[in-house]
């Protein structure tokens, strides 16, 4: 016979995996992530960006793929650095991106449909500021350096005693290769993405990335274990990561100029320029060119849907030259299920 306390313990057991079980079949975010068919570790990595970087990988479309990143120092510092180590930096290595994997049949005109299944953060990130860098350069030098210990079952970093800021490690730099031979800097957002520092591109994220070369050659890396929008002091929490991502090839699919991304909740356009002004105005142009080509607005219902609810956020303005501009579009409010 059972006690009265035991019968309570079998039905609430009994309800709470009944429960469980109903929202891992009803919901798509429970549901399990994909399988992993290939692995890259954070060795395979470049920090150039340019149509002669070597692939690492050869996969096909629909691949999922884990892949370990380093900080965006590539080891230079560790949980126990100085101010000194910061200031020894040798900025050759920055940005370390896993990669670049070739996706097979992908050419110029095509679309990358990257989509990150799985984030897992690494064992430690540190936050910076440098001398000359960040938006108050000039009234707020540094440097100065501050270590965190994390861990994968880390949710929340203690800041100070009282402040907790809550963890969602994503990506600062998710891009393929750019149409030229020179190989360019990773620090500035561009048309193939790169360092976009949007702390909305997070798990469950679909970022679609305009192709400019054969097999794509898509690279990620300068992973963040939280970070404001605008990252005003020039870094986030930088740390290391695994993440799983799945990457999907679509010929004859819209065409745009810069990355566009979509959550469970928005539509997001991505826009880069020298100036926050126009930033804002590309981003407001990609938007309306989206809900004129997918929802068949006329250009002057596209302009006033994005007044009314439309919303344009900062996502970084350190990466000089270039600054990032979003626009999110609600899908309930598209009626997008």
């Amino acid at each position: 016979m059972f006690t009265v306390l035991e019968r309570a313990y079998r039905f609430n057991y009994t309800l709470f995996f009944c429960l469980l079980t109903f929202i891992c079949q009803a919901s798509p975010a429970w549901s399990a992530p994909p399988e992993v068919q290939y692995h890259l570790n954070a060795d395979q990595t470049h920090s150039r960006f340019s149509r002669n970087e070597k692939p690492v990988l050869r996969v096909k479309s629909g691949a999922v793929i884990e892949v370990f990143t380093e900080e965006t120092t590539d080891k230079q510092l560790t949980l126990d650095s100085t101010v000194e180590d910061l200031m020894n930096l040798n900025s050759d290595p920055i940005h370390p991106l896993t990669g670049p994997v070739y996706i097979e049949g992908a050419e110029a005109g095509d679309l990358l449909a990257v989509t990150l299944h799985e984030i897992e953060l690494g064992d430690w990130g540190f936050a910076a500021v440098m001398p000359g860098f960040g938006l108050l350069a000039g009234e707020i030098e540094g440097p100065y350096l501050r270590t965190f210990k994390l861990g994968k079952n880390a949710s929340e970093l203690a800041f100070t005693d009282k402040i907790k800021i809550p963890l969602r490690p994503f990506p600062g730099v998710m891009g393929v290769a750019p149409d030229t031979d020179e190989r360019l800097s990773t620090i500035p957002p561009r048309a193939n993405g790169g360092n976009m520092d949007d702390p909305h591109i997070t798990v469950g994220t679909t970022v679609y990335f305009p192709v400019f070369v054969k097999g794509a050659l898509f690279s990620i890396g300068d992973t963040h274990a939280v970070q404001g929008s605008g990252e005003v002091s020039g870094t986030a929490v930088e740390a290391p990561m695994r993440i799983v991502y799945e990457v999907e090839l679509i010929k004859g699919g819209r065409q745009f100029q810069e990355p566009q991304y979509e959550t469970a909740e928005s539509y997001v356009v991505t826009a880069f320029a020298t100036t926050l002004d126009e930033a804002a105005k590309k981003a407001t142009r990609y938007m309306i060119n989206y809900l004129e080509e997918v929802h068949g607005l006329n250009r002057e219902d596209a302009y006033m849907l994005c007044s009314l609810a439309g919303d344009l956020k900062i996502a970084e303005v350190v990466d000089v030259p270039h600054m990032l501009v979003t626009m999110h579009m609600s899908k309930k409010v598209l009626g997008v299920k």
